[in-house]
């Protein structure tokens, strides 16, 4: 069968896979080993109980979108350009009459004037008063928007730093060391092709320095329980540690890959994660990470395979969190990586593959315990109510100093806005009036049934007609207006007795009589013999002044103004020449009737003495 792509062949029909690619045995091709050398590293005060899966939400981004004041400082940003802007556009907006929807926006802005209401332009010799303007408004809100943005910055900054972590190395002694009791748990995943049916003589345990006196080999099942199973990535050796207590300095555990009837021991890179967990199971500290080659200045893909160990170096410190009531956690620390056998091009590593005595894959776990010292971890505070309060203090008298320079500047180059507190409230207050003259229009109109009133006020084009201006009552038939009238004539008692000569006698009665009719034909018929040459020489002169056109004179004109410009003085003043005018109408009836009365008694009586 033909060779995969990237691929080699070795020993006439074999084929491996190129230096830094893989085999995969589901696909049946060589895929490249890409990864970057990383190194993650945590602290041990992680809640190991709490941790969630990182695809079930994406908390990364999340976490990193939240803790920072640039979000603060951003947001705060936006929202006072936008404040701003709007405040901008509003003043292009026409105030009109007062009863738009602009005016009404403006008004309640210059109400919010709340910073800056007494600090504006004055001019010399004047008394203080409390000015809310338009502009006030603005750098009032805009100044509270600044600094409850810049309040929340700095309340992030006082949770997420108000103290320091503070680390003191001591030296420390056997039985300390004893009482660190933690859970360790090693992993290390060697990238190949191959299962664990490559592994061999994994099961030693070799403590203090080889060589030297201190050297011993114990089994490894007295450390750990260690096993090792197939994943996707290759095969996995997995070392397990309950209560783990460390004496030894240094630890070495070897293992290594065999080749295999068309399966080569071959390997691109190793994949680690130890981690170490308190018994109480509420913390954890771990050290993970990729390795592809050994040296950081070269990435070139390499393939691990012959007879050198490659050297994996950790470093166990411990650590007591006095912050977290003594916590006693073990930190795992990745130190070095020491390649063994390697083979960077395809010569080189098809000679390995035809070379039976390189045919395996040799790795060194090496674990350094530091106990000669121990790091005591606890944090201070850097700020207290004091220092809170001050920094506070500070932002509130920042924002509105900025605030308050511009309000000097644009009202000291701008003279418009030194007076549009007044322009504002002017319109305010004209609305006001134009409405308070309203209502009292409506109440005299659905009172008394004054039409004339709103047919004016609808049609201010047209000239006032409030001349021929009737009072009468909208409600209720004619006979129960009468009524209403003769009771309201009799309590106020209207008519009058005239000055008149002592001889005469006058009889009031209405003018709505039943003898109008026959009084007023004897009037004209007298008149007729008066016009005739007939004697009654003292009746001439007041017939003749009756019947004179130019006797009455006409009604009073009255002032009538549009729109807002009618006030309660116009009223009374065009009442009171209304009354003067009734009043002089009022006597020049009860005279012409007192005239009637007189001539048609002289007439009955002449007659009288004709007959006899």
């Amino acid at each position: 069968m033909a060779c995969p792509v990237n691929s080699i062949t070795y020993n006439g029909s074999l084929c491996a896979c190129a230096p830094g690619y893989v085999m995969d045995r589901v696909a049946n091709t060589c895929t490249l080993f890409a990864a970057n050398s990383a190194i993650t590293a945590v602290s041990g005060v992680d809640y190991y109980t709490l941790s969630l899966p990182a695809t079930f939400f994406a908390f990364d981004s999340i976490k990193k979108f939240t803790q920072s004041q640039a979000v603060f400082l951003e947001a705060t940003f936006v929202m006072l350009l936008s404040w701003l802007l709007l405040c901008l556009f509003l003043r292009f907006m026409s105030l009109g009459d007062g009863r738009n929807v602009w005016f009404e926006i403006r008004w309640w802005i210059s109400r919010l004037d709340i910073c800056f209401a007494t600090r504006h332009w004055l001019d010399d010799q004047k008394v203080v008063t409390k000015r809310k303007t338009e502009l006030g408004g603005t750098f009032s809100i805009a100044s509270w928007i600044l600094f409850i943005g810049l309040f929340a910055a700095l309340l992030y900054q006082t949770i997420s730093k108000r103290s320091i972590e503070v680390h003191n190395v001591r030296a420390t002694n056997g039985p300390e060391l004893n009482s660190f009791v933690n859970d360790m748990e090693f992993n290390i995943t060697t990238v190949s092709s191959m299962s664990c049916a490559n592994l061999r003589d994994l099961g030693n345990l070799v403590a203090g320095n080889p060589g030297f006196i201190d050297q011993r080999v114990v089994s490894l099942s007295t450390f750990a329980n260690y096993s090792c199973h197939n994943s996707s990535k290759g095969p996995t050796i997995t070392l397990k540690c309950k209560n783990c207590k460390f004496i030894n300095d240094n630890m070495y555990i070897s293992w290594h890959f065999v080749d295999l009837p068309n399966n080569p021991a071959t390997a691109v890179g190793f994949e680690f994660n130890l981690s170490a967990t308190d018994n109480a199971k509420k913390h954890m500290s771990f050290v993970s990470g990729t390795l592809k080659n050994g040296s950081a200045f070269d990435d070139r893909p390499v393939t691990f395979r012959g007879r050198q160990s490659d050297i994996l170096k950790f470093n166990l410190f411990p650590r007591i969190y006095r912050n977290l009531h003594d916590l006693k956690l073990i930190q795992p620390l990745f130190h070095e990586f020491l390649p063994g056998s390697v083979s960077h091009d395809t010569n080189q590593l098809q000679a390995s593959l035809e070379n039976s005595i390189d045919g395996l894959v040799n790795t060194t776990l090496y674990i350094n315990f530091l106990s000669d010292y121990v790091v005591e971890i606890d944090k201070e505070s850097i700020m207290g109510p004091v220092t809170f309060l001050a920094d506070l203090g500070g932002l509130y008298c920042i924002c509105l100093g900025i605030f308050f320079y511009l309000l000097i500047q644009c009202e000291y180059r701008i003279k418009k806005f030194r007076n549009e507190d007044s322009v504002m409230r002017t319109i305010r207050n004209r609305r006001k009036a134009q409405d308070h003259w309203d209502k009292l229009r409506k109440y005299v109109m659905y009172t008394y049934g004054c039409r004339t009133i709103d047919d004016n006020y609808n049609n201010s084009k047209k000239e006032p007609g409030c001349g021929g201006l009737m009072l009468h009552s909208v409600h209720g038939s004619r006979s129960s207006r009468k009524r209403s009238m003769q009771r309201r004539t009799g309590s106020i008692n209207l008519y009058k007795k005239p000055s008149l000569p002592a001889n005469e006698t006058l009889s009031c009665k209405p003018l709505g009589s039943a003898n109008d009719s026959n009084l007023h034909s004897e009037n004209m018929a007298k008149q007729q013999n008066v016009g005739s040459g007939k004697d009654f020489p003292q009746s001439q002169p007041q017939e003749s002044s009756i019947i004179d056109d130019n006797f009455i004179p006409p009604p009073p004109s009255l002032e009538c103004k549009g729109g807002s410009e009618m006030d309660m003085s116009d009223i009374q003043k065009n009442l009171k020449n209304l009354y003067e005018y009734n009043a002089m109408l009022r006597e020049k009836l009860l005279a012409a009737q007192s005239l009637l009365q007189s001539s048609s008694s002289r007439h009955s009586s002449q007659v009288k003495s004709d007959e006899t």
